[in-house]
């Protein structure tokens, strides 16, 4: 099977067990690392790369279900179940910037050995890793148009700012010396809040999925361009776009000569729906409504 023979879910699936495999052995990495380096910055950010492994496994339930064919009691198929996990995911990171900020505030109350040399070493392998992952992973959910999947991306992101803030503060704390032991816990407390506002962010397109919001102008405008295309079209009237899973479903309304009969009609509706299908925009079902054209 060639690339673009590749279905999105499947590659969303791929995507996701890539993410997983790596997140298991950077929090083993960062675990130990910070135990014996003494860096609770690092620990700290360890258990957020765990939370990166649990919300990555349930993206891949949710794709999972997203996948299942449509059935009598989902006759739209289980599309709904990616937004869902998109909408979980960002939940996650959330509450994995609260638990790192209350954590970072709390260690930076309480006196404690100097973070050692290596850890900083160990952080830019997990920076470089980390940020790979996610402009990996963000351009697969752009591909395929995947809002969880594009969440994600930004659990990856989120863990490399994490990483980020504590290799400056374990830097700034080897740098002055006795006394600064807490610049790493201070890092990871302004990272926690840029975490949760990406988070905040990341929300947004997921509700509008679940509520049938309209995707972009362009989508739109490609469809009713295309529908256009057919000769005995005279006008698009109304075009109602939602976005369902991986696919898109269609509402169109367009007019005809009124002179037509029942069957010209519904051959006229067959064409555009036909073309509609066999376009890139993953259009999964189009639903047409025919009426008489009117000169206004």
């Amino acid at each position: 099977m060639s690339v673009i023979d590749v279905h999105p879910s499947v590659k969303a699936i791929r995507t996701t067990q890539i993410g997983i495999g790596i997140s298991i052995v950077l929090v083993f990495l960062k675990a130990i690392s910070g135990h014996i380096g003494h860096s609770y910055a690092l620990i700290a950010d360890a258990t957020e790369t765990g939370a990166d492994v649990f919300s990555s496994t349930l993206l891949w339930i949710g794709l999972r279900i997203a996948m299942k064919p449509a059935d009598p009691k989902h006759p739209y198929g289980h599309g709904k179940a990616e937004p869902i996990a998109s909408i979980i995911i960002s939940f996650f990171l959330m509450a994995a910037s609260v638990w790192i900020g209350w954590h970072a505030l709390e260690l930076a109350m309480v006196p404690h050995a100097m973070p050692q040399k290596f850890t900083l070493y160990v952080l830019m392998i997990v920076i470089l890793i980390k940020e790979a992952m996610f402009r990996y992973v963000l351009k697969v959910g752009k591909q395929i148009d995947s809002n969880a999947v594009k969440a994600d991306a930004y659990h990856h992101r989120s863990d490399a700012i994490t990483s980020v803030a504590a290799f400056i503060g374990i830097t700034i704390a080897l740098i002055c010396g006795k006394g600064y032991e807490g610049a790493d816990d201070w890092a990871a407390l302004l990272a926690s809040g840029l975490i949760f506002y990406n988070a905040i962010q990341l929300l947004r397109p997921g509700l509008e999925e679940i509520m049938d919001a309209a995707p972009s102008a362009e989508i739109v405008d490609q469809v009713r361009e295309l529908a256009a295309e057919v000769e005995e079209v005279k006008l698009i009237e109304k075009c109602y776009v939602r976005k369902m899973g991986f696919d898109y479903f269609v509402d169109l309304h367009i007019e005809v000569a009124p002179e037509l009969t029942v069957a010209e009609g519904h051959r006229i509706a067959h064409a555009v729906k036909d073309k509609l299908l066999a376009s890139e925009l993953s259009i999964k079902d189009v639903l047409i409504h025919i009426e008489p054209f009117e000169i206004r």
